[in-house]
């Protein structure tokens, strides 16, 4: 597809969402837990609205300046901290806890943890693909890549949005197992995913707004596989008391 056709086919997408989709919240604040909606729409609507922003190279002064005050910061120590977290948000890692967890999740029968984490993963990936190929943005070049060259489009950044997913959805099922520490694995899971997203802005692979772009669209799927579960575990419950009545 030609980088101009391509272009036009994404602008048309993002514009159908913005127009078709607010109509359909009303029905769905009625079926899904309000909060996980919440989060989803926010999601949406955000990524939607930067998207339209790029599309529109709207962002590129913004997304220079922000990479150019990052450079003075580079540093031989921090260029090996960066590029291990990029690593450990990378595909390697990521297929491997994906891999790990769906095995465990699968020996030990817990069908829905396998179903959630196979939602996010599976839609995570088939999203950051489509939106890379639909927008085909250029990466930055403005200085030379402690990494080296990457080819694939720039936007979104599948660091970013793949870490959120996973890692977040780590997160939720350590913090649920265990709750007196929830706050610590939170603040743990952010810090993360944080400094994931961030070391490719200083390993100068991606512009800041694929970043953002990433964790909105990562949101998506995360809020989806939590709500999915939080579903799960209340049609659960109603068994157990219909159970208990009987």
């Amino acid at each position: 597809m030609p980088s101009q056709n391509r272009r036009s086919f994404s602008q048309q997408i993002v514009r159908v969402w913005q127009e078709q989709v607010h109509a359909k919240f009303p029905l769905l604040l009625t079926t899904i837990p309000i909060t996980g909606l919440i989060v989803a729409i926010l999601s949406v609507w955000g990524f939607l609205e930067l998207a339209d922003e790029v599309l529109e190279k709207q962002t590129k002064a913004i997304d220079t300046n922000i990479l150019l005050a990052i450079k003075p910061m580079h540093t031989p120590l921090l260029d090996y901290v960066m590029h291990g977290f990029s690593f450990v948000g990378g595909t390697v890692v990521v297929t491997l806890v994906c891999l790990g967890l769906g095995v465990t999740f699968w020996r030990r029968r817990r069908k829905a943890e396998f179903k959630a984490l196979a939602i996010a993963a599976i839609g995570a990936v088939s999203l950051n693909l489509l939106i890379k190929f639909m927008f085909n943005r250029d990466r930055p070049e403005l200085w030379e890549l402690v990494e080296g060259k990457t080819h694939t489009s720039s936007f979104p950044s599948g660091h970013a949005m793949m870490s959120l997913v996973i890692y977040g959805l780590v997160g939720y099922l350590l913090a649920v197992r265990f709750p007196l520490w929830q706050w610590w694995i939170a603040i743990g899971t952010i810090l993360l995913v944080s400094i994931i997203g961030f070391s490719r802005l200083y390993l100068g692979i991606h512009w800041p707004t694929d970043v953002v772009a990433g964790y909105a669209a990562g949101l998506i799927w995360l809020a989806t596989a939590i709500l999915y579960l939080e579903v799960h575990k209340g049609h659960q419950a109603a068994r157990q008391r219909l159970r208990k009545s009987s």
